[in-house]
């Protein structure tokens, strides 16, 4: 009878701490916090801008990946002849890469919201799913509006290099100054554009053109200091998220900074900054 009652009590003491592993394996759900939709979190976008996310998450559990969704939701305000745009907008993305495979991350990414997308209300939703298949989601309201500041971000630069200033391999390049807006600025591009390309101002972007400079990271959005510096031979250049190889040709080069506005969509423009590279 002894022998019996020692092998029951065994037997509850295995059960109890397998009850006690089971309970320490537990993961816990991730977190959300500090969430900024839109810039100073006033939940509005444009069409023709970009919408502005941040967020905080704090995982227990290693992240997987982070889906963001936004659909129009209700009725939209109805559209002038001078804005008619073809439709509804809607966006649905999953980000990995930097944000997965650890536990607590900061969220910050700019969405293009095209200049056809219908002004009015939309819902936003903000989803992390951990490696352990616990799943945490934020909903929110967003307002996609038409745009009520005209004014565009002014550039003043500071630094330059001389009129036709020659480079040779081994060099930097350096070019600084200030962008100043009424309300807020998205972002600032400084390029390096090859002269036998032939571009118009507007179609240079961070994808045809050398990056020497490309941010939206801002602590004060109405006046924002920059510096660009790219060292000449460098084997890429500064694009974010991911630097681009750089084929160098010697031949005349002009530095172009632009600057779009957080709230209109219209963008700044530098004058072209001739420079040789030899």
């Amino acid at each position: 009878m002894k022998r019996v009652s020692k092998n029951f009590m065994i037997f509850l003491v295995l059960i109890l701490i397998g009850f006690s592993c089971k309970k320490e394996e537990m993961v816990e759900p991730p977190v959300i916090t500090n969430i900024e939709l839109g810039y100073g979190n006033n939940k509005t976008a444009y069409p023709g801008s970009d919408l502005h996310i941040e967020a905080a998450v704090l995982s227990d559990g290693k992240i997987a990946r982070i889906l963001v969704e936004i659909h129009p939701e209700g009725e939209h305000d109805s559209k002038s002849v001078s804005q008619l745009r073809t439709g509804s907008w809607a966006f649905d993305s999953t980000y990995a890469g930097k944000y997965a495979g650890v536990k607590n991350t900061e969220f910050h990414e700019h969405i293009d919201i095209p200049a056809t997308a219908d002004t009015g209300h939309y819902h936003f939703h903000f989803i992390v799913t951990d490696m352990e298949g616990n799943q945490t989601a934020f909903e929110d309201e967003l307002h996609i509006t038409t745009p009520t500041d005209h004014e565009v971000p002014v550039i003043h630069i500071n630094t330059v290099p001389e009129l036709g200033q020659p480079f040779s391999n081994g060099q930097t390049i350096t070019l600084s100054g200030v962008v100043t807006d009424d309300i807020a600025i998205a972002g600032i591009y400084v390029a390096l554009v090859a002269e036998s390309q032939g571009f118009a101002d507007t179609l240079v972007n961070h994808v045809n053109t050398i990056s020497m400079l490309h941010t939206h990271d801002f602590h004060d959005p109405a006046s924002v200091s920059f510096q660009a510096q790219l060292v000449v031979g460098a084997a890429f250049d500064n694009d974010i998220p991911v630097p681009k190889p750089i084929i160098w040709a010697p031949g005349n080069y002009y530095i172009l900074v632009k600057s779009p506005d957080a709230y209109g969509g219209n963008v700044g423009f530098s004058q072209r900054y001739p420079i040789e590279i030899q």
